[in-house]
């Protein structure tokens, strides 16, 4: 049966899962690459301001929203920026632009998407002759160009301004469509943990909104050292291994929350491990064993912050990700929720 196209509209009285999409939608479609985060962050602040007891933001952009009193220290991470794309030179009168990547763009997605540029301009990927060999091949990076042409004269856009993907978030059934999931949907999952929990918490919970993740985990290395947590937890999506012929893992899409084991900068510690695992299975929380062969998160920055902080990561299953159609799905995101607010809410003995 094809499934048809869901608009998310606000209700009077919504569910959990309804208010969680707007907020999904809201942060997704919001403009922010890596550096440029502002914009983002005044929309999580506007959104947490009820359930945070203080917040504060670092001189590099990190906002830091501090929740409960005594207890342990937990440092909550998600990343608030996108990857995207700099301006490096302007061709002359063509409306055609050279750039440079923030972040990790994937070329084989490049051709014929779309971006937009916080002043609203809207620009296409484009390359010369792609309909030779380019139909077959991935590009260099260098031979593509952004065509801001309007039609009426020299287009406003200059070297040094950033852009980001456009588009908007779908829905196909239960799976959730749109650009920057990495790391909007971490971001929500925070939002929406305070936003259960209330200041419910027998802890001191930190949920820090980083910044800079994309361009080597910037953000979360001075948060971290600022905060000097007791445990970290970092919150991001993780590529589903259930693609075909794709490096073979054990996280599928609908498989539930994904506990990190390993990946490239973090072993997890046994005991933070443990903690995830056992709080899961007593909760009854749907959850899947992560272990990756490439990429890593905040966590891999604040495990190394002043004299080292054990550390570990709730990852949410997505597919294409660094695409313009990053792909999660609702009930992976309703059991990281879930399994967010049971760690942080309850007091913490580590074996």
């Amino acid at each position: 049966m094809a499934s048809k196209r869901q608009a998310v509209k606000p209700t009077k009285k919504q569910p959990e899962s309804e208010t969680m999409l707007e907020t999904l939608k809201t942060l997704t479609e919001a403009w922010g690459p890596s550096g440029y985060e502002h914009g983002v962050r005044a929309i999580i602040r506007r959104m947490v301001e009820p359930y945070a007891d203080e917040i504060t933001v670092d001189p590099l952009g990190n906002m830091i929203c501090r929740v409960g009193k005594g207890g342990k220290k937990i440092m909550v991470a998600a990343h608030m920026d996108e990857i995207g794309l700099m301006v490096t030179f302007a061709e002359k009168k063509t409306g055609y632009l050279r750039f440079s990547p923030i972040g990790g763009l994937v070329n084989t997605a490049l051709l014929g998407s779309r971006v937009r540029f916080e002043d609203g301009t809207l620009g296409t990927l484009a390359m010369p002759e792609y309909f030779g060999a380019a139909r077959t091949a991935a590009p260099a990076l260098d031979q593509y160009y952004v065509d801001v042409s309007t039609g009426e004269g020299e287009p406003t856009i200059e070297p040094g301004m950033p852009a980001v993907f456009d588009r908007t978030m779908e829905q196909r059934g239960s799976r959730v469509i749109a650009k920057a999931m990495d790391d909007r949907v971490g971001c929500v999952v925070a939002v929406e943990a305070m936003r259960r929990l209330k200041k419910r918490v027998q802890n001191e919970v930190y949920f820090v909104f980083t910044v800079q993740e994309e361009v080597g985990l910037r953000g979360a290395r001075p948060a971290a050292y600022s905060v000097d947590p007791d445990i970290g937890i970092a919150l991001d999506v993780t590529p589903a291994g259930d693609m075909i012929n794709v490096e073979k893992n054990e996280v599928r899409l609908g498989g539930g929350a994904a506990i990190k084991i390993h990946d490239t900068g973090l072993v997890v510690p046994p005991a933070i491990r443990d903690w995830m695992t056992q709080t899961a299975e007593r909760e009854a929380i749907p959850y899947q064993r992560e272990l990756i062969s490439l990429g890593t998160t905040d966590a891999a920055g604040i495990q190394i912050a002043r004299a080292g902080v054990p550390s570990g990561a709730i990852s949410i299953p997505c597919r294409y990700v660094h695409t313009p159609s990053e792909t999660v799905d609702v009930n992976d995101v309703e059991a990281c929720i879930a399994l967010l607010a049971a760690l942080v809410s309850a007091p913490v003995e580590l074996g």
